[in-house]
């Protein structure tokens, strides 16, 4: 059974940084993707990173500000949030999938993946 387990979040002032983690066990997952969902609003894509992390891709509203990387020995994925906003604010979500997709709009898509973590709260003071 593949569990995804988030961590790091926390609060912080506007212009600061925080790294999320997510570590899986149970197996070996391909596809590993960072979404976020604020209060009364929709869960929304973050980035998204390919098995060898040759792919990235990032919501345009965290480009420039946000890296996704992953080491595949430790089945950890990670995101590094820096020049955060306060409308960066939301709880952040892992997901997984052990299938390797071929669009950006698969990557995008929350019905793509089979597992996810219990999500881990972001909140940026301003």
């Amino acid at each position: 059974q593949v569990q995804l387990v988030e961590s790091g979040g926390g609060l912080v002032q506007a212009g600061g940084s925080l790294r999320l983690s997510c570590a899986a066990s149970g197996r070996t997952l391909s596809t590993y993707t960072w979404f976020r969902q604020a209060p009364g609003k929709e869960r929304e894509f973050v980035a998204a990173i390919s098995w060898s992390g040759a792919l990235t891709y990032y919501a345009d509203t965290v480009k420039g500000r946000f890296t996704i990387s992953r080491d595949n020995a430790k089945n950890t994925v990670y995101l590094q949030m820096n020049s955060l906003k306060p409308e960066d604010t939301a709880v952040y979500y892992c997901a997984a999938d052990s299938r390797s997709m071929r669009f950006r709009s698969d990557y995008e898509d929350v019905n793509e993946y089979d597992y996810w973590g219990q999500g881990t709260q972001v909140t940026v003071s301003s």
